[in-house]
């Protein structure tokens, strides 16, 4: 993979010209910036920027005073090759809060390895209904430690508004859920994001994860997707280059000031 061409084309094609990533929620390019308004259940941020020491401090300002005249708490999402190279420390300055730093990976999926199969008596299933979604939301508390509020809001919407977009699956061993995820697909984009990959306590270390990965892979190709990217915490990275994943930066969330 050429890493520099591949980084450029998802810099153009998801960033620079990102599609909204729920119902309701709309893309503005306001100057140098891009970013996503969404409802107070839906993510609001800052997807890109073209930024220069003269341009940072007064775009950060303006984004900063527009999300608060909304009512809005947002993220500017800062990957390690945007500029001006000290943008992290000047959102800092700013009252912003960086969250933990993640890794962007990217796969081609003709040449991704996905023959990983499911631990015995472990089965997928997609989330198409309320009690299926209860079920990725069930993983995604236990697995992170995190409240499910949000993405059930966001599962549920989408079933009901775009149920072809984000495609949720759940893996069970029997009745109990121990694995969850979802990849999120754009029509005519050529690359599809796998997001919120977790095991519960107790399965990990068994395949189920590197399985989910394999499973929406296949998703993907189906759609036409020629890449697959995520967002990998440093307990799934490992998986992911053994899967033929490229790391080819980094994304830290910023958190606007209260």
């Amino acid at each position: 993979m050429d890493h520099r061409t591949v980084l450029a084309l998802y810099d153009r094609d998801m960033r620079e010209g990102a599609r909204p990533d729920g119902p309701g929620a709309r893309i503005e390019r306001v100057g140098a910036v891009v970013r996503q308004v969404a409802d107070a259940e839906g993510w609001n941020g800052v997807l890109w920027s073209d930024l220069d020491e003269a341009t940072a401090d007064r775009a950060i300002a303006e984004q900063a005073d527009f999300f608060a005249a909304h009512g809005r708490e947002f993220e500017w999402k800062l990957y390690g090759h945007d500029l001006p190279s000290d943008l992290g420390d000047r959102l800092t300055a700013a009252g912003f809060t960086p969250e933990p730093e993640e890794t962007l990976m990217v796969g081609e999926v003709a040449r991704l390895s996905l023959d990983a199969g499911l631990p015995d008596g472990v089965r997928v299933v997609p989330a198409t209904d309320r009690a299926g979604v209860e079920l990725v939301v069930d993983v995604h508390e236990k697995a992170f430690g995190t409240d499910g509020s949000r993405l059930r809001h966001r599962l549920l919407t989408g079933l009901a508004e775009h149920p072809d977009s984000v495609v949720a699956l759940v893996a069970l061993a029997g009745d109990e859920p121990v694995s969850a995820a979802r990849v999120e697909l754009v029509p005519g984009a050529r690359f599809a994001g796998l997001w919120g990959g977790g095991t519960v306590e107790g399965w990990r270390g068994r395949g189920v994860y590197r399985a989910l990965v394999a499973h929406r892979a296949r998703i993907a190709a189906a759609h036409g997707c020629r890449y697959l990217q995520v967002d990998a915490l440093p307990t799934s990275r490992p998986i992911l280059e053994r899967l033929g994943f490229h790391a080819l930066s980094t994304t830290t969330p910023y958190v606007s000031p209260q």
